[in-house]
């Protein structure tokens, strides 16, 4: 596992804690399944650019931001 890997998945729990979302309130934005933003959290797989764009878009965030 990259340490990448590792920063985003946190990096997307604390954004989401912090705007007091739950995940499956962040699945129902990006049109996805709870246990995807799950996966994602714990590091199990990574989104999509496109998902990721969106996820930009959501926490008004950068690439960078989010990923590092």
């Amino acid at each position: 596992m990259f340490m990448k890997e590792i920063i985003f998945a946190t990096n997307l729990k604390s954004l989401r804690l912090s705007k007091q979302m739950k995940q499956y309130e962040l699945a129902k934005l990006l049109n996805v399944d709870k246990r995807t933003i799950s996966a994602w959290e714990n590091k199990v797989c990574e989104p999509s650019l496109a998902m990721l764009a969106k996820l930009c878009e959501i926490f008004d965030e950068s690439f960078d931001n989010i990923l590092t």
